[in-house]
């Protein structure tokens, strides 16, 4: 059951990855130039004030762990996404059928 909870949210991240390509395909096409979103962009318009209270608890803790966090953040949305969906998929993927007896 929570395999198949963990392959749902893979797949939901990996739709939300194709999403972003089309939103950004669709930007780039209108402005005449590569346009993409990244993912720290797209989590401020979400919601900014959550940003920086992450960033500010993640600081205080961690300084070194922010770094990290803003190397993810400053990548394109669908890669992050489709990335985190396809790892998800393939970690959680269903076990291979035993040849010549069954599972108990």
């Amino acid at each position: 059951m929570i395999r198949g909870f963990f392959r749902l949210i893979g797949l939901l991240l990996l739709a939300g990855g194709f999403v972003f390509v089309v939103y950004d395909g669709a930007r780039s096409i209108a402005d005449q130039t590569l346009r993409l979103t990244t993912l720290g962009e797209f989590w401020n318009d979400i919601h900014q004030a959550s940003q920086q209270a992450a960033r500010t608890q993640i600081e205080a803790s961690a300084p070194w762990l922010w770094d990290l966090i803003k190397l993810v953040l400053n990548q394109p949305a669908f890669a992050v996404l489709a990335i985190a969906g396809i790892l998800l998929l393939l970690v959680f993927r269903p076990r291979r059928p035993l040849i010549g007896y069954s599972r108990d």
